[in-house]
């Protein structure tokens, strides 16, 4: 009976010891990265992009692009200081012909551009995007335009220098 007792302090030691050895090993090792992975589009998002494929089946239609893949500084210009202006923007919809060559960039606006410092945001990629000659197009989430209405508007005549007209359009038209 007398030999019970030392044995079972020595073994919730020991126990504890192992626990303590667990927490330690567990705190020193990194933790885990907390992401899980998303649906890139939204449900509006994902009925556009379909429109636009079967609207425009010669063209290469890219979904959430970041801005500074489309649009470049040129030359003379600080390119981290312009560069930094877009960095973290991008277009819904980037639409190119079949040699990648980009046609036009599209934004579907729902009701969080509403938002002040939503709107600023668009407004900096509006400016960016005109100076750059790209042709920028705005639909309204609540006004999905037809695949018809997409032909006529991505495919609308060509500048004498080759260009599409670069266009604006408001978040309330169609």
């Amino acid at each position: 009976m007398n030999n019970i007792l030392p044995i079972l302090v020595l073994l919730a030691t020991a126990v504890a010891g192992l626990l303590l050895l667990k927490r330690l090993l567990f705190r020193t090792s990194a933790p885990r990265w907390p992401f899980y992975v998303r649906k890139l589009l939204s449900q509006p998002e994902q009925v556009l992009y379909h429109r636009l494929i079967r609207a425009l089946p010669e063209h290469i239609v890219l979904a959430q692009v970041q801005v500074s893949r489309v649009l470049g500084v040129k030359k003379g210009f600080n390119f981290y200081e312009w560069n930094n202006r877009i960095n973290r923007l991008s277009y819904d919809f980037v639409v190119c012909g079949k040699d990648s060559t980009v046609i036009a960039a599209i934004e579907l606006d729902d009701k969080t551009h509403e938002d002040a410092a939503r709107a600023r945001t668009d407004d900096k990629k509006n400016k960016a995007t005109v100076a750059a000659g790209l042709r920028l197009v705005r639909w309204s989430v609540r006004a999905l335009p037809s695949e018809e209405a997409i032909r006529s508007e991505l495919l609308a005549p060509e500048l004498p220098d080759g260009r599409k007209e670069p266009t604006l359009r408001s978040a309330d038209a169609t």
